[in-house]
């Protein structure tokens, strides 16, 4: 059989929903859904890649940086929305990808949906250690500069000399307690992040409400800075390599997609998951930017672990002689709690998603057995979950966050893509299937999300496209190696 052959969507649905045994239970509902979604998008890229890319990049015209990949973010999330309640099962772009552009392909998004999930956990996981680091120095505690960030960063030392990191501790430890919630269960995991999202969003409000009465409008201007020179430091290039870094913030409403043998009534929860959460976060990611740059000047938050926090302590120093004072002293701490809640939940949501693809992929036969494994006791695929906390937490421990940044952009940016062409795809060769939810103005629509999505990824540094045809290639040896020889598809139809 060709390594393009589909699958068809029946027999997705009869092999995922219909099996006896140790099934995912279907435990999550619309509310919660949407609040995973919120859990995955309001964290790293708000608390600490807004900042970094403002400083290197867009200046304040981050705030438009937002908007284009809010909007970016929708086309897709329109074409996920589809998929999601016409083929309501575990898996996300994988099995989207398995039903209308064959196998190969699939393979190519489970692979790249590697750098999205387990990288992005990874990613967050070291924000979370720069602002775990940040909150101990409000506290008037210390924490051995060597143990905080990846092998060789200078981390720089108060009243001392820069010193040399060789691991990421907190990354590694944090890492480790997630891992261990998701085994537990999605349900305890689910409601964990409900209370944590209630918590980030309310920090998220503080910052813009009262930040807002502190803002410096100088601050505003340039709202374009002048571009140096290169592509991508201020200027319109800098606003397109703002939106494509930070776009890895808005990657939560794939996440939602992953759950959806979890939901229970998926063709109606997960449109409502996905794109209620994308709105809602849109909205508050353009306020909170729009507020940070107009707080602090975009420079003085480069190379900052927590620059969120940043902005906040400018504004507290404003404060001083000011009934907000005690006030902005006490949201300075707010900010940072917030920070590590809100980094902590979408941990847990792109935890939750990377076991389901493997999950997913061990049925199919292109994974060993093991990979999909659910717990008797605890019904979760608890062995992927290990898999994927360890790779994670070696990954936090060992690599920068803008290396890891990066690559979770472009390789979310490939899965849009080739999620958006999927659906034209699936209209053609399904026009029967019944679809609760689609996409309007097919197929322009779909087919501009791909063109927008492969805009950004043409923005992001010829090093990050490097590292990613690496990754690929490794991904090509390993489908030929085992995932070709061992595929159900391709057996069952020799056998046939």
């Amino acid at each position: 059989m060709s390594i393009f052959a589909t699958k068809s969507i029946e027999r997705i649905r009869q092999e995922q929903l219909g099996e006896s045994g140790h099934t995912l239970p279907r435990v999550l509902g619309p509310s919660q859904l949407v609040l995973l979604g919120i859990g995955a998008i309001i964290g790293t890229g708000i608390f600490v890649f807004t900042g970094q890319a403002a400083a290197a990049n867009a200046g304040p015209a981050i705030v438009l940086s937002m908007v284009l990949a809010g909007m970016t973010s929708m086309l897709a999330a329109l074409c996920y929305s589809e998929f999601a309640a016409s083929v309501p099962v575990a898996g996300s772009a994988y099995v989207y990808g398995y039903a209308t552009l064959g196998e190969f392909v699939a393979w190519i998004i489970g692979w790249d949906l590697i750098l999205e999930y387990a990288l992005g956990a990874a990613t967050v996981a070291v924000g979370w250690s720069g602002n775990f680091i940040t909150l101990l120095n409000q506290l008037g505690l210390s924490f051995p500069a060597a143990l905080s960030a990846a092998p060789g960063t200078l981390v720089a030392v108060p009243g001392g000399d820069p010193v040399t990191a060789i691991f990421n501790l907190p990354a590694v430890l944090v890492s480790i307690a997630v891992t261990t919630l998701l085994i537990v269960g999605v349900s305890e995991s689910a409601s964990v992040n409900a209370v944590i999202v209630v918590v980030k969003v309310g920090v998220v409000l503080a910052v813009i409400i009262a930040g807002a009465f502190f803002i410096d409008t100088a601050n505003w201007h340039p709202f374009i800075p002048q571009n140096t020179g290169t592509f991508g430091e201020y200027g319109w290039s800098g606003i397109m390599r703002g939106a494509a870094i930070i776009f890895f913030a808005y990657l939560g409403f794939d996440a939602v997609s992953t759950s959806a043998q979890e939901a229970r009534n998926p063709q109606r929860d997960m449109p409502i998951g996905i794109l209620g959460s994308l709105v809602v976060c849109t909205l508050l990611y353009v306020l909170v930017s729009g507020v940070t740059v107009g707080l602090v000047p975009y420079k003085a938050m480069l190379n900052q672990p927590a620059p969120l926090v940043v902005a906040i302590e400018a504004a507290a120093s404003r404060a001083v002689g000011t009934p907000w004072a005690t006030v902005m002293s006490a949201l300075t701490i707010l900010v940072t709690v917030g920070a590590l809640a809100g980094l902590s939940s979408v941990m847990v949501v792109m935890m939750l998603g990377q076991p389901r693809i493997f999950m997913s992929m061990s049925k199919d036969g292109l994974l060993p057995e093991w990979a999909g494994r659910v717990h008797p006791r605890f019904r979760t695929p608890y062995v992927s979950t290990i898999v994927t906390g360890v790779v994670v937490a070696l990954a936090s421990g060992l690599t920068p966050i803008g290396t890891l940044g990066n690559l979770v952009s472009i390789g979310t940016l490939m899965a849009f893509v080739i999620v958006s062409l999927g659906i034209v795809v699936l209209r053609r060769t399904r026009p029967d299937l019944p679809r609760p939810f689609r996409v309007p103005w097919v197929p322009v629509l779909p087919i501009l999300s791909a063109v927008v999505n492969l805009g950004l990824m043409a923005s992001l540094p010829w090093t990050t496209w490097e590292r990613l045809i690496i990754w690929m290639a490794i991904g090509v040896v390993l489908y030929f190696a085992y995932g070709y020889r061992h595929s159900k598809l391709r057996v069952d139809g020799v056998r046939r």
